[in-house]
């Protein structure tokens, strides 16, 4: 029992922190899609919310009509020796509830935090930790309920919203899957049976539970669907009377409930024969050996996939670079360390020992001079352009002097030659100084 208590215990520690870094599944492979988990699906009116609390041996699920579930709910259950019942959410990770009423309003309250007091959904987990004595070690995800037909302040798209977030859960290699389907329902038409067929169809990773066993008509039974017979599954059906709506309007004690559960199966000339494998209590012994099985075989690939990503991180974090100093003053001086750690590399590479400046030298050495040679001077300056500008700009007439305006206008004309190769040497220097300066810093960051 203890490898059991430190092997769920460690993959309740690690899904915390994954939800606390974000990563609660979705795109590619994240270490929270690698870790085994059991996933409770069933229909509205299914039964789920009772089946959870008889596990926990509590109330302390939302009730209402329409979807009360809107966001997943990690309920990690720790079995403890004291007879100390309480209660810690993740998100409130200083304060103990050990009034379970209000462990249901906060689990009210946070799921509105993230959807509003709207009827929609969520695929951020909240992450519910029970302590207790009548509890098994055990990690269940209560899902919303899947459904057929939106109802008043529903988006149109709700029955396929949570068909997709259920979906998004079951269809993991590394889940297990907790079909639950009531007994006065044909069980080809469950829609947890239906789903769990899609995503599992050798029914290897599923679990099958029928309840409201008592509520079937008089004549009646599910011992073919209990025995495996109306539909096949790799491991055994567990048959679970839920409280009667009387006994939850009297707060029936959870631990009562169960006692009455197993007379039940105990005294029923149908399920006698099976009492043994009946049972709220049975299931959660049942769930908390299989997801430590689980576990053990998982184990490889999950440290594979944590050493993978530390590896990734740390590669990550040599690109940034190392940590900046808390204190004002130690900043300052890493500050100054880096400017003049930049300036020495800048200068290295404009003065010689990294490559660079040569570049900026080539600009004026070949660059300028290659297209000023092409300049069109024996043109512009010819005898015959040259008596012509003159003639225009100062007449034509005898001078003693040189006609300035006409050699003027000659001068300001070459000059004009000179822009454009003049322009495109400054482009050429400046894009080879801003390839410096990224490559300069880019060098002093990993000194």
């Amino acid at each position: 029992m203890a490898t059991m208590v430190s092997l769920i215990g460690l993959i309740n520690k690690i899904q915390r922190a994954c939800t606390v870094l974000g990563d609660h599944g979705g795109e590619g492979m994240s270490l929270w899609e690698a870790l085994p988990s059991v996933a409770v699906v069933g229909g509205q009116s299914s039964g789920k919310s009772s089946v959870l609390e008889s596990v926990v041996g509590r109330d302390f699920l939302p009730r209402g009509s329409g979807i009360v579930t809107r966001r997943p709910l990690v309920l990690q259950l720790h079995k403890t020796e004291s007879g100390t019942e309480y209660a810690e959410f993740l998100h409130a990770p200083k304060k103990r509830f050990t009034d379970f009423a209000a462990v249901r309003k906060e689990i009210a309250d946070e799921t509105d935090r993230i959807t509003g007091k709207t009827k929609q959904i969520s695929n951020i987990p909240i992450h519910l930790s029970i302590y207790s004595p009548h509890v098994v070690n055990l990690t269940l995800i209560d899902l919303p309920g899947l459904t057929k037909v939106a109802v008043e302040g529903q988006p149109d798209t709700i029955v396929e919203d949570i068909e997709n977030m259920v979906r998004s859960y079951v269809e993991k290699p590394n889940c297990i899957i907790l079909a639950i389907s009531p007994a006065n329902q044909d069980i080809a038409t469950s829609d947890a049976i239906k789903l769990a067929k899609e995503v599992d169809p050798t029914g290897e990773r599923t679990f099958g539970v029928v309840t409201k066993l008592d509520l079937m008509d008089k004549g009646t039974n599910a011992v073919d669907v209990l025995e495996g017979r109306a539909y096949r599954l790799q491991h055994p059906w567990v048959g679970i009377v839920n409280r009667s709506q009387a006994d939850i309007n009297k707060n029936v004690d959870m631990i009562v409930a169960r006692r009455k559960e197993r007379e039940y199966f105990e005294t029923s000339p149908d399920y006698g024969h099976l009492a043994s494998k009946m049972g709220s209590e049975y299931l959660a012994k049942l769930l908390s050996q299989h997801l430590e099985l689980v576990i053990r075989q998982r184990i490889p690939s999950i440290i594979a996939l944590i050493n993978k990503t530390i590896d990734e991180l740390n590669a990550e974090l040599d690109r940034i670079g190392r940590p900046i100093a808390a204190d004002g003053g130690a900043q300052l001086y890493m500050i100054l360390e880096l400017c003049r750690a930049f300036d020495r590399v800048f200068k290295e590479h404009l003065d010689g020992g990294r490559p660079g400046g040569d570049r900026i030298y080539g600009v004026f050495d070949n660059q300028l001079p290659a297209a000023l040679k092409k300049l069109p001077f024996d043109r512009h300056l010819s005898l015959k352009n040259v008596q012509k500008v003159v003639t225009e700009a100062d007449g034509y007439q005898p001078h003693l002097i040189a006609p300035e305006q006409g050699y003027r206008r000659l001068i300001d004309g070459s000059i004009s030659y000179f822009k454009g190769p003049a322009e495109a040497s400054v482009d050429a220097v400046h894009f080879v100084l801003k390839e410096l300066v990224r490559k300069s810093i880019a060098e002093t960051l990993m000194i």
